[in-house]
């Protein structure tokens, strides 16, 4: 990202501080409660994109892969490659399919499977932010733009809130999870940042502020969920 236009608009110091509060190195390890006995839900969030870079809200458009991105999602190929996977579902957006054919390409089986495609699965829609500029906000609003992006239950104007994507991220758990346990079937999952929120809350047993606050890796890296 060229950050030219900001040091000339803001002080230096305080763009980098807000280039900082926006680049994700929160980030938590993500669970892996691999049990050979249950089935088994891999969960991973798609590869850096154009926006993700530019620190754009992204929501529903429909950003392309970075090199980087590129570059994580053949990293997490690697954690996946011996992994027994019998169902691929990702978002119906761009980003999410290719994450996830990155992500399997080195699985001899599960990268001749056919990827299922569930809208319930795909990003927060950010509404009228859509296409705007986290980093102009954060220098700007920054108690705002931790609102819209951080607050559990608030909307952005035409928006989706946090609770929303959770909603319909429950509703494809509590419908994949009967499938996985009747057809003995491990489902590799492509989502999103806010979208995996859901998959956290559910499996992981998070309150709702810790939903709203907990980061996760672009690719890379998967969690696990012991479905029982």
């Amino acid at each position: 990202m060229d950050l030219a236009a900001f040091y000339a608009k803001y002080p230096r110091a305080q763009v980098d501080e807000a280039v900082a509060y926006l680049s994700y190195h929160t980030a938590t390890d993500l669970p892996k409660n691999e049990d050979p006995k249950h089935q088994i839900l891999y969960v991973f969030r798609h590869g850096q994109t154009t926006d993700n870079a530019d620190f754009v809200f992204s929501g529903w458009r429909d950003a392309e892969l970075t090199q980087k991105g590129i570059d994580q999602a053949k990293i997490l190929a690697q954690k996946l490659k011996t992994k027994n996977i019998h169902m691929l579902v990702a978002s119906d957006q761009k980003r999410a399919i290719q994450t996830m054919e990155l992500a399997l390409a080195l699985n001899d089986f599960a990268n001749k499977l056919e990827i299922h495609k569930d809208p319930r699965i795909k990003e927060r829609c950010y509404g009228d932010l859509q296409g705007k500029s986290k980093l102009e906000m954060q220098l700007t609003d920054p108690v705002k733009e931790l609102e819209y992006r951080r607050s559990y239950s608030v909307r952005p104007p035409n928006g989706e809130s946090i609770e929303d994507v959770v909603k319909r991220v429950t509703s494809f758990i509590t419908e994949i999870i009967p499938l996985m346990k009747l057809y003995k079937l491990n489902v590799a999952v492509s989502c999103h940042g806010n979208s995996i929120r859901g998959f956290r809350q559910y499996f992981e047993h998070l309150s709702n502020d810790q939903t709203a606050s907990v980061e996760t890796p672009l690719a890379q890296d998967y969690a696990a969920y012991s479905v029982e």
